[in-house]
């Protein structure tokens, strides 16, 4: 959550960063294997702030597959652009997985394309499975621009 409202308090002081300030409701999974239950609908709130065409910064939280809160923090590298679309990667790092180091932190990398028009966008992520701890899923993140 202290990451979350810094990210918006950088965002608010910085003229140049308010081009592009996302807010988002969380995601939502579909998960690889599908007959096992999991939480398809993870709620939650973040926050992505752009630093340039190509980086931007992301925090916020949400309940994930397993049902538990996690939070996340990291930097979007989309290097790959055409019109409104881009592609790259999420690097960061996660919490809240129950299996996956005791629910404490870990690394991630996220594959990552976007689509980004004034007002709305939609990231789509593949999140790879880590063994029985992380479950592959695509996600689906709708986003709106409160700075267009």
């Amino acid at each position: 959550m202290k990451q979350l409202l810094l990210a918006c308090l950088i965002a608010l002081a910085s003229p140049v960063a308010l081009a592009d300030v996302w807010l988002n409701p969380g995601f939502y999974s579909r998960h690889l294997d599908r007959d096992k239950g999991f939480n398809n609908v993870n709620t939650g709130l973040g926050v992505e702030v752009s630093l340039t065409n190509t980086y931007s910064l992301t925090t916020g939280f949400f309940e994930n597959t397993d049902r538990a809160t996690s939070r996340y923090v990291g930097l979007y590298a989309m290097p790959f652009r055409t019109g409104h679309f881009k592609a790259g990667a999420a690097i960061g790092a996660f919490d809240g997985y129950p299996r996956m180091r005791d629910g404490g932190w870990f690394p991630a990398f996220v594959p990552t394309v976007a689509f980004e028009g004034r007002q709305l966008g939609l990231n789509v992520s593949f999140v790879p499975a880590i063994s029985d701890r992380v479950h592959g899923a695509i996600a689906f993140q709708l986003k709106y621009n409160v700075a267009p």
